[in-house]
């Protein structure tokens, strides 16, 4: 039997009844069974060409000593080949105050500590905080991680895998490496935060309180795992170009963009999906700090591994926060980074994807995405895999939601709304490369991003166009909604 027809029968083995490890076994509904049933005969031939073509070289996972002791130059020079240039070793300063961040992998994590940290579902996050100015400060945990876990609970979730005569040294490690909450002026602190485990990409947002004084400092950190598409994509090589790429003033942004084609595409190109329907401005780091921040996740790469893991989360009606999503075209290419926001079932999430445009405007990258909500499963011809996700018709909810989640979070400087996609009403509707009918007043959000935090009452509406309020778009009324005065 090959690799992947191994990987299907182990996925058809836990339909039939078998126990799935952390998870009370439940009966799938017929209607989630038969999707099943269609999703795991048709993963046959997806998953020998997954296997066939093997993944790309595993990151080394040779031992490190504390991330403290090595050289700032060292973890760049490790880490310099990631995307958008995140690497793990991540310094800003404020006032006075210098913070280094940076989270080790899995491996390097279970190497440095004895225990496979990310199995209990704990990713530390080393920082070191450089207190050169003249007043103290108390690092707020909560603003990293809400649910972040002390040294000896730590201690504690990991016991099993520990020896008796070794317990009390292992909870004394976590207790020696974790970091100090108060930080004194003149002093230095390093140590580790105990968080709880992502994948794939991570915000880190560092909060730090005197007496009437703060420190606010924002990181993103890309966590490579090489399980997930950005990946495996173009995106690398094309945004080391960027720079090179036409610089565009706002009236000529606006006209570039109400050019662009409406819609993604299939592979061949000779197929309408779902329509292109956002932009967004701004570095890729200023990006993807405001998309984690704003709870959005990278998604996997298809795999073996990854469709094991979807489909379990299928059958136990459980959440996957980075489950893959398909590939869509524009431009020539597939989506260079897609992401998504999950909730408790897989079968329901906002998605969305990326394309590098290959213009600026105002000095800054430009990003030309796709967003959607999925509301439900379906059995479908029309899809490789024969299944895929029903979007919610009202696409442009969608639309409005990526506006809301970042400026909840501070990070919209301006905005606006510019023709290009072609609307579509209840009357007259649009379908997709999977026959799903959607509604939208076919307007594009344009988003430009901050990368200082911007109270939501500040950012700007440009008011190139009047959008449409989803909820009345829902019931059949299109009045427009004028944008707010300066």
């Amino acid at each position: 039997m090959r690799p992947a027809n191994k990987a299907v029968a182990a996925a058809s083995s836990n339909l039939q009844g078998r126990r799935i490890v952390g998870t009370r076994p439940r009966l799938a509904t017929s209607a989630s069974a038969n999707v099943l049933a269609i999703l795991l005969s048709a993963l046959t031939p997806v998953l020998a060409g997954t296997a066939g073509a093997g993944p790309p070289p595993a990151a080394s996972t040779e031992a490190q000593a504390p991330l403290g002791v090595q050289s700032a130059a060292a973890i760049e020079t490790e880490t310099a080949g990631l995307p958008l240039q995140l690497g793990r070793l991540r310094t800003q300063q404020q006032d006075g105050v210098t913070v280094q961040l940076a989270i080790p992998t899995e491996e390097q994590a279970a190497k440095h500590f004895g225990v496979p940290l990310a199995e209990a579902g704990i990713q530390p996050i080393w920082l070191r905080i450089e207190n050169t100015s003249d007043h103290d400060y108390w690092l707020l945990p909560v603003s990293i991680d809400p649910d972040y876990y002390s040294a000896d609970e730590v201690a504690l979730v990991t016991l099993k895998k520990v020896p008796k005569d070794q317990r009390a040294a292992h909870a004394d490690q976590f207790r020696q490496h974790a970091l100090p909450f108060f930080s004194a002026a003149r002093s230095t602190n390093e140590g580790y935060v105990y968080a709880s485990h992502m994948r794939g990409g991570r915000f880190v947002d560092i909060r730090m309180t005197g007496n009437q004084q703060g420190i606010r400092m924002r990181f993103a950190v890309l966590l490579p795992t090489e399980g997930f598409d950005y990946e495996r994509s173009s995106l690398k090589s094309l945004y080391e170009k960027v720079d090179d790429f036409p610089n565009l003033g706002l009236e000529e942004l606006r006209a570039r963009l109400r050019e662009l084609p409406c819609c993604a595409t299939n592979t061949a190109g000779d197929g309408e999906g779902d329509p292109l329907n956002v932009v967004i401005v701004g570095t890729g780091e200023e990006a993807i700090s405001a998309l984690a921040a704003s709870g959005w996740s990278f998604t996997e790469a298809i795999t073996a591994d990854s469709v094991r893991r979807m489909v379990g989360a299928a059958i136990t009606e459980k959440s996957f926060l980075t489950a893959p999503v398909s590939s869509l075209y524009a431009f020539g290419r597939k989506q260079d980074v897609a992401l998504q926001r999950g909730r408790t079932t897989i079968s329901q999430r906002n998605h969305m994807r990326l394309w590098l445009a290959r213009f600026r405007s105002e000095g800054r990258p430009v990003w030309v995405g796709q967003v959607s909500r999925d509301i439900g499963v379906k059995a479908t011809t029309r899809s490789t895999t024969l299944t895929t996700h029903v979007i919610d018709p009202v696409i442009d909810e969608s639309r409005e939601y990526l506006l809301h989640s970042l400026m909840h979070h501070d990070a919209v400087s301006r905005f606006a709304f510019v023709r290009g996609v072609g609307d579509a009403t209840h009357v007259k509707p649009r379908h997709n490369l999977t026959g799903d009918p959607y509604i939208t007043d076919g307007m594009r959000l344009v988003i430009w991003i901050s990368s200082e935090p911007v109270d939501p009452n500040e950012a700007r509406n440009l008011g190139w166009n009047l959008s449409t309020d989803p909820v009345l778009e829902g019931r059949g009324e299109y009045s427009k909604v004028p944008p707010k005065q300066d």
